[in-house]
């Protein structure tokens, strides 16, 4: 199957630039790249639409380049943002992109003749102001600039506007494919929906540059069926870095997929076979309980992720936090109940408070809440129901590694102890 029409199939190709680019790429290989902004030492989930795409070109006998954008992150992209970004340091910028390149070597094969992996500050650093403007500024038109969405919307926000430093951004991303064009004869540059005027102001470069002619591809902005960005939860952002978010909390993100969810997010998170998958949704609509499709999901993208080894062990344990009935009273635990992972220490001592875990938890709102949901009767700790509001959980509550909070008949939330 070509490239083009594997990204169609698993919904992931958003807009082209050339209605005809799926013979193209079919008529022999072709270098193509992504870029990534270093804002941090690491990439999250809602990162692993583009790297994956990237993986999937270079399995379709393409080659990927991987771009981390440590001039670019200097400045801040603004499309889809309402307010400027915080500018970083060097010595920030240069720790984030040696994390970000680290977890790039996951998923693509950077070995000689395949991928290759750059930093636009390489290429920046040496780069005069006048000579930018010289040879790339004048060929833009602020008209044309103005005109694009991700500065047209900031521009609608009188409360924030858009500095002259985002709004050169265009050009510096635009140069940066005429700089990938001319080293590396790549063509093709993959983004976000959010991306296309960045893109296509690239394209004209070469074309005004070059005389060379260059393509675009967008890839949408993932949501979930609930209308919530993907990859943001309650206690914050999931990372691909597992010292950030473990692959045990990674494991338990994606099992907890809405079934609405499911047959998207296998097509667009693993590599599996368009059969597989169908089969999977057919099971996700006949079979609910059985949690197929998500299990499947989490195993595959943990396995992308971190490996075969830590998702076999985050599977082991969720299938010992829910595999068995919870808890002495017996009462069955929802595979979908939210997770959290503790280490052992905290509950050391004279343990912790409850109701600092229950707002930890976001079972409750605050402590007042929770002392109040204890005195109606409404908490339980492994199924026993507390009356205490100055209750502490100690090592004695861990029970088969785990502590587990309800309110009410149908609120858990599974605390699994680590070492």
């Amino acid at each position: 199957m070509s490239f083009v029409r594997e990204l169609s199939w698993r919904g992931l190709l958003q807009q082209s630039t050339d209605p005809a680019l799926e013979d193209i790429l079919q008529a022999g290989p072709m270098t193509l790249y992504a870029g990534f902004d270093p804002t941090a030492d690491s990439l999250h989930v809602g990162s692993l639409v583009p790297i994956l795409t990237l993986r999937r070109a270079q399995l379709a006998g393409h080659r990927p380049i991987a771009l981390v954008g440590g001039a670019t992150g200097m400045i801040g992209d603004p499309s889809g943002k309402t307010e400027e970004r915080k500018l970083l340091s060097i010595e920030e910028l240069e720790r984030n992109v040696a994390g970000i390149r680290r977890q790039l070597e996951r998923f693509l094969d950077f070995k000689a003749g395949g991928a290759e992996l750059v930093n636009n500050h390489d290429w920046f650093r040496g780069l005069g102001y006048l000579e930018f403007l010289r040879d790339v500024g004048k060929h833009f038109s602020v008209n044309m600039m103005l005109q694009k969405d991700s500065v047209r919307a900031r521009l609608e926000t009188r409360e924030h506007g858009i500095s002259y430093t985002e709004f050169s951004y265009m050009l510096v991303q635009a140069y940066d494919f005429l700089w990938l064009h001319d080293r590396y004869g790549c063509k093709l540059q993959v983004g976000g929906s959010d991306q296309w005027g960045n893109i296509t102001a690239g394209i004209d470069l070469i074309r005004r540059l070059r005389q060379g002619t260059a393509y675009g591809i967008t890839l949408p902005l993932v949501t979930t069926a609930s209308g919530q960005k993907f990859g943001k939860t309650e206690r914050g952002t999931v990372w691909l870095d597992a010292e950030r978010t473990s692959p045990y909390e990674l494991y338990q993100f994606f099992i907890q997929t809405d079934d609405r969810d499911v047959g998207r997010f296998l097509r667009f998170y693993t590599f599996l076979d368009e059969r597989t998958i169908l089969d999977l949704e057919e099971s996700v609509r006949s079979a609910p309980e059985k949690r197929e499709g998500h299990r499947v999901l989490a195993r595959e993208v943990t396995t992308l992720v971190h490996g075969a080894e830590e998702a076999r062990k985050a599977e082991e344990a969720t299938q010992a936090l829910f595999g068995r009935r919870g808890g002495e009273a017996g009462m069955s635990v929802p595979a979908s109940a939210p997770t959290s992972t503790e280490p052992q220490s905290v509950f050391a001592g004279e343990g912790v408070l409850l109701v600092d875990l229950l707002v930890k938890t976001q079972l409750c709102p605050s402590k007042s809440a929770a002392r109040r949901e204890i005195a109606g009767g409404g908490i339980y700790i492994n199924e026993e129901r507390v009356g205490d509001g100055e209750r502490r959980v100690g090592l004695a509550d861990i029970k088969e590694g785990k502590v587990l909070l309800r309110r009410g008949k149908k609120n858990y939330h599974a605390i699994q102890v680590t070492e």
